[in-house]
């Protein structure tokens, strides 16, 4: 039997959460000014940061709004924020649910702001969120969460979907910034082909993986499982702050003997407690797999970025599912 009595998930997010912003500063990769002689872009997190720097170039100023190492799903933006916001360009956020914060956040804009704000998600048919629990097995329920009712907002976990959400960045830019249109449509190009060769590479790796089956703690991986035929089994919901029931514990425990998973994946910025407590439970490894909502500070002093960390994804799911 699995015990998860001692387990309270929601309190050990918020208390990493809180500890990891106590001790960093900063931006993810970015400075915090604006520039007054490059065209100013906000990004809400980190798939958007790497979109709008390998697409704006050196003609760009980028400000991440999330620091690195902090999970998304947690952070809430501050009144310095909302400043710096209000004097760029362009303000790039998700969308789909991600950002609870978002509307809010831009009633605060100053009346004489010229910001243009763009939800990168827009043009991706979107799942909604009672569908990501419906394609697991043995009628697992979803975990509820404050997603429940929407969407799952988890699109960039898939090369597809970014290179979507590339060509609504690149849009955008050369809008805003017509005299280095020519720029922008380059590393456009470049970015797009090297996301259809990652996307190749995924499509016909995992055909040609033995199962399909993926066990996660949290449910982040919709997007992936849809475009790559994989099927996703969540611990957690659509937010990793959710919280498990005993019985969804306990089915997922069974489902993972019946099917032969070996491996649970855990993600790098909440608690791998409960995978481990599963994986242990249910004689299985636990592995990461990476939702890509931020670096970690270690990642990027390694000089990390989407593509790096998609192909370990890529290493990963494929030990898991020989």
């Amino acid at each position: 039997m699995i015990r998860i009595g001692s387990y309270y998930y929601r309190s050990h997010i918020l208390l990493l959460t809180a500890a990891i912003v106590f001790l960093l500063t900063g931006c993810t990769g970015s400075g915090s000014k604006l520039v007054a002689d490059k065209v100013n872009i906000v990004t809400s997190f980190y798939p958007l940061y790497f979109l709008a720097k390998e697409i704006g170039g050196e003609e760009a100023n980028v400000i991440n709004m999330i620091p690195a190492g902090v999970e998304p799903h947690e952070w809430s933006p501050k009144s310095r924020d909302l400043d710096t916001v209000s004097k760029a360009q362009l303000f790039f956020y998700n969308g789909a649910g991600l950002e609870g914060w978002v509307d809010d956040f831009l009633k605060g804009l100053s009346k004489d702001s010229k910001l243009v704000t763009v939800a990168a998600s827009r043009d991706i048919k979107l799942i909604p969120a009672g569908a990501a629990a419906d394609g697991q097995h043995a009628g697992e329920e979803e975990a509820h969460d404050d997603h429940e009712g929407g969407f799952d907002p988890h699109t960039w976990v898939s090369p597809k979907s970014m290179i979507l959400m590339a060509g609504t960045v690149r849009d955008h830019l050369v809008e805003a910034d017509p005299s280095h249109a020519k720029k922008y449509e380059g590393n456009y190009a470049s970015l797009t082909n090297k996301l259809s060769a990652l996307d190749d590479e995924y499509t016909e790796k995992l055909a040609a993986a033995a199962s399909k089956d993926i066990v996660v703690s949290h449910q982040a991986f919709g997007y992936l499982a849809r475009d790559y035929g994989l099927n996703q089994v969540a611990v957690m919901g659509l937010s990793p702050d959710a919280e498990p029931k005993a019985q969804d514990l306990l089915r997922i425990s069974k489902f993972v003997k019946e099917h032969g998973i070996k491996y649970i994946f855990f993600e790098e910025l909440v608690s791998d407690e409960l995978a481990r407590t599963l994986a242990r439970e249910a004689d299985a490894e636990t592995m990461v797999l990476n939702p890509l909502e931020g670096l970690t500070p270690e990642q990027e002093k390694k000089g990390d970025d989407y593509f790096s960390l998609m192909e370990l994804n890529l290493q990963n799911l494929l030990q898991a599912l020989q």
